[in-house]
């Protein structure tokens, strides 16, 4: 193809909050660039904001524990066969499917069975290092390269038989100015009360299995430290409910709500309590020291613990994993208890070893992270060339 014959089609696919904003981004990038790119997808209100009319709403698409597939899974079988007809119907230039697996990549296989012509890229990587690594090799099948947001997924890839992989950056490189602080926030760490950072995570099931205990180890470390500032961030639609919940605590947290906020807290803390997921990285990236913790019901602990022991993996927080070093210290299921959580986070408010090892481990993460330009501009590249590698051998087989 001419590429000043007509713009490039391009084809997202997103299914949750998370792959909204990447796809947005990833959106904003292709059409920023010199390569005429018109795009169409599935998405949310990011995706929305960036020019891209979702079909149909993606709120009940994810899938988060064993409990919630049976009730949602007929909506979601009959959006993946929506979505693979919306594709195959299109026939864009390539398809890039965003995070969420478990939607995204049945919709790949469906496309590249009807239309397998059609390159398929995959931003972010499931978590093959983790547990069922057998995914790597089986996406070779319906997926043409994957682009990865943890530095060490290629060499994963590599290893496991998977697709071509390539590193493009964390989403979160481009945010680091909301993460540091400015010399009065800088400040503001030093200074007491400290601001401690109360994050139980930013699903309704997260939140209830975790929040009692967060606020009870909150009320241990201010009785082991000495008074303390609580900030919680939480998501608008679950405010009402975590409000109601901390309304007992032996101290009330400020809940805030809007990203500014978010984002002024973690610039301002002096350490934290999170539930394990990608804000142990962001608190990392922002220089907060970190007390993590997750709970899931017994089947999922059941079902997690073979699948642990199989990755042979010795951590779960993502931060310990790119930093390459168990720095956070993680408490899981029976042991995520208040006496256990405030044990650890007590030692981070004041200039200790367990702090100071903890500061120094996230100063490596810009190395470990970095990349030559934006992570969405460089996701943006590489899919572009994954359409050029196609169209020339297309043209080459056709000669």
């Amino acid at each position: 193809m001419n590429e000043s014959s007509r713009p490039l089609s391009i084809y997202l696919v997103a299914a949750e909050e998370s792959g909204d904003a990447l796809g947005a981004a990833l959106a904003g990038a292709l059409t920023a660039g010199a390569t005429p790119v018109k795009l169409a997808g599935i998405g949310g209100r990011a995706m929305a904001a960036a020019g891209i009319a979702s079909p149909f709403p993606i709120d009940a698409l994810s899938i988060i524990g064993v409990s919630a597939i049976p009730r949602r899974l007929p909506t979601i079988l009959r959006r993946i066969r929506e979505s693979a007809d919306a594709i195959v119907a299109a026939r864009p230039d390539a398809l890039v499917i965003i995070d969420s697996p478990d939607f995204t990549h049945r919709v790949a296989r469906l496309v590249r069975g009807r239309a397998p012509s059609i390159p398929i890229v995959d931003y972010v990587s499931p978590s093959v290092w983790a547990w069922r690594s057998g995914r790597a090799r089986a996406m070779r099948d319906y997926v043409d390269c994957v682009l990865a947001i943890l530095p060490f997924e290629p060499d994963v890839h590599r290893r496991l038989g998977g697709p071509p992989c390539v590193y493009v950056g964390h989403p979160l490189i481009e945010r680091l100015s909301q993460l540091r602080p400015n010399a009065d926030e800088a400040q503001r760490r030093r200074t007491d009360p400290p601001v401690v950072l109360v994050l139980p995570g930013s699903r309704a099931g997260e939140i209830h299995r975790l929040i009692e205990r967060f606020g009870a180890a909150a009320a241990e470390v201010a009785a082991r430290h000495g008074p303390i500032e609580l900030i919680l961030p939480t998501v608008p639609h679950l405010a009402a409910d975590v409000r109601a919940a901390v309304a007992s605590w032996a101290i009330t947290p400020r809940v805030v709500v809007e990203p500014a906020e978010k984002w002024a807290a973690f610039r301002s803390a002096r350490a934290a309590l999170a539930a394990s997921g990608t804000v142990t990285l962001e608190l990392a990236l922002a220089g907060v020291p970190t007390v993590a913790a997750y709970r899931v019901t017994l089947i999922e602990e059941l079902i997690a613990h073979v699948l642990r022991l199989r990755a042979r993996l010795t951590t779960i927080i993502l931060a310990n994993l790119v930093i390459g070093e168990n720095v956070i210290p993680e408490f899981l299921q029976r042991d995520c208890t208040p006496q256990n959580l405030a044990a650890a986070l007590t030692p981070l408010l004041n200039d200790t070893a367990e702090r100071s090892r903890q500061i120094e481990a996230f100063a490596r993460l810009d190395q470990i992270m970095a990349v030559e330009t934006a992570p969405s501009a460089e996701a943006a590249a590489t899919v572009l060339d994954v359409v050029r590698r196609r169209e020339h051998r297309a043209a080459t087989f056709e000669s």
